[in-house]
């Protein structure tokens, strides 16, 4: 499973050097990238997002390939560069690309004999929507608000300081206050210590990312900040629940120490529709 399965991954790294100096080149790299993209917006962020979520849903189909009989994957890259690109064009109705896939994915299975036509059917849908809400969802975000650079922004500092925390939350208190793991059926080595850490840490930078950018204001970046720390476990676990399901370790290796775009942007694509729900209402 990708290093943040295991709040002990930190101490793993720190013992692996290789593997550690991978994290960092990869980290000092791809952060400056990923933050000019967001703050340059329109074509540059979409061209990010588009990239982000192609590679999902390419390495969801090899998952989702372990249980079903699912179309081939370019016809995955493809829905996925057709719905990110119809988003930020508006060519037609969001729901046109969904009903299309509804019915496309019915009428393939009329034709197939292999597999059961729940499972495939089931297993195409969950892993094209899956991707594409969540990075549509973290597109729109950026896009579809005045403040919306201020949110991506938001998310990504408090997703990685929850994700920071909890590795030293994890790997220095892991299970000495409390002993029962934090969810031992999909992610053996996580704590309870690392969870509190990972929420405080969240906290704690949302309350930094508010005093130096007075556009959001102080309560709702807090809000967002405990909300995200709250919830960021659940990211890392549903892609775990996927990895265990397919009976692999990590969803690719594109990324040098730390997996595939599912294993790194895990907690990114379950929070991104949630905040960006929460940005509504």
């Amino acid at each position: 499973m990708s290093c943040r399965d295991d709040d002990n991954c930190f101490t793993m790294s720190l013992n692996n050097p290789s593997n550690l100096a991978q994290r960092v080149i990869v980290a000092l790299f791809g952060i400056p990238v990923m933050i000019w993209l967001t703050w340059k917006g329109e074509l540059f962020f979409l061209s990010l997002v588009a990239l982000l979520a192609m590679q999902g849903v390419r390495e969801f189909h090899h998952l989702a390939r372990a249980k079903a009989f699912v179309p081939h994957v370019v016809f995955f890259v493809i829905y996925t560069l057709l719905f990110q690109l119809n988003l930020f064009f508006r060519v037609v109705d969001f729901l046109v690309p969904l009903i299309l896939l509804v019915a496309g994915l019915f009428v393939r299975e009329v034709f197939e004999s292999r597999g059961s036509r729940i499972v495939n059917i089931g297993s195409a849908l969950t892993g094209v929507l899956y991707v594409n809400v969540s990075f549509g969802s973290l597109f729109l975000l950026r896009m579809d608000n005045p403040l919306g650079m201020h949110y991506v922004f938001l998310l990504f500092v408090c997703v990685w300081a929850a994700d920071i925390f909890a590795y030293f939350g994890g790997s220095r208190f892991g299970g000495r206050f409390i002993r029962k793991k934090f969810f031992e059926r999909l992610s053996p080595h996580k704590t309870w210590e690392g969870f509190v850490a990972g929420l405080a840490g969240s906290v704690a930078v949302a309350a930094i990312f508010a005093a130096t950018d007075m556009a959001l204001g102080f309560l709702p970046a807090l809000t967002a900040g405990f909300a995200i720390g709250l919830l960021s476990p659940l990211g890392d676990l549903i892609e775990s629940m996927f990895k265990r399901d397919a009976g692999v370790k990590d969803s690719s290796s594109l990324i040098p120490g730390h997996g595939g775009v599912l294993d790194r942007f895990d907690t990114v694509m379950f929070i991104a529709p949630l905040f960006y729900l929460l940005t509504l209402f």
